[in-house]
């Protein structure tokens, strides 16, 4: 494994490697940890006691956070006529058809961090599953990306939307917010992805849900927070 940096050496200092931290606590280490020269993401793992690979214990969805996330995201709407004036009216950031499927496919174009899409379109943008799916940039009806109210889609991203879902381990990694941010602010935001999370469990998971909560900087170790208490 390549040997860490020394900011992230001094950050892992004051971080307790096995120590379940109370929230509070967390928030204000986790500022604290981010020692990089830029403004760096929080981020929030959260692994869950289900088994991701039964359709019926899958988790997935998508919030707008209160304060959101501190990064504008590109979005691209695939739509046509009145549905494309009116992605272009919502602030989206690239619109167009069957022209934009084809340059995705032809140019491996991804310079934009989410796609939404009319559900007429989902036909021709589906066949793009296995460029698009790895890099989880496939529209979804669950996260709210395949939709004929384009306004709304876009307006909710631009404020801070962020979707979740399990990875093959059963974690769930969400960006919360900056670490300029206040804490109160990272709170809420926590309080409100956390809350989503819960109101999601599956009717087929079993026994402890929040197996554990790990809140981290983009370059800092993590921080275990006691799930016991969310």
């Amino acid at each position: 494994m390549p040997k860490k940096g020394k900011k992230y050496q001094d950050s892992s200092k004051i971080v307790e490697r096995n120590r379940l931290y109370e929230l509070d606590e967390a928030l204000k280490l986790v500022k604290q940890t981010a020692k990089a020269k830029f403004d760096e993401t929080v981020e929030l793992h959260i692994k869950l006691g289900v088994d991701g690979r039964h359709a019926d214990q899958q988790v997935r969805g998508a919030i707008v956070l209160p304060h959101g996330t501190g990064k504008t995201k590109r979005v691209l709407v695939i739509a046509k006529g009145e549905k494309a004036a009116e992605a272009e009216k919502a602030g989206a950031d690239f619109v167009g058809a069957e022209d934009i499927i084809a340059k995705i496919q032809n140019e491996s174009w991804f310079d934009y961090d989410i796609i939404v899409s009319t559900p007429d379109m989902m036909g021709q943008l589906g066949r793009l599953g296995r460029v698009l799916g790895p890099k989880g940039l496939m529209p979804n009806p669950k996260s709210g990306t395949v939709t004929f109210d384009i306004e709304k889609a876009v307006n909710e991203i631009k404020a801070g939307k962020v979707e979740y879902r399990l990875d093959k381990t059963n974690i769930i990694h969400v960006s919360i917010g900056k670490a300029s941010f206040e804490e109160a602010k990272l709170l809420e935001n926590m309080n409100a992805l956390i809350e989503a999370v819960v109101k999601a469990k599956p009717a087929a998971a079993k026994g402890t849900y929040l197996k554990s909560v790990t809140l981290a900087t983009t370059m800092g170790p993590g921080i275990k927070v006691n799930a016991a208490k969310l």
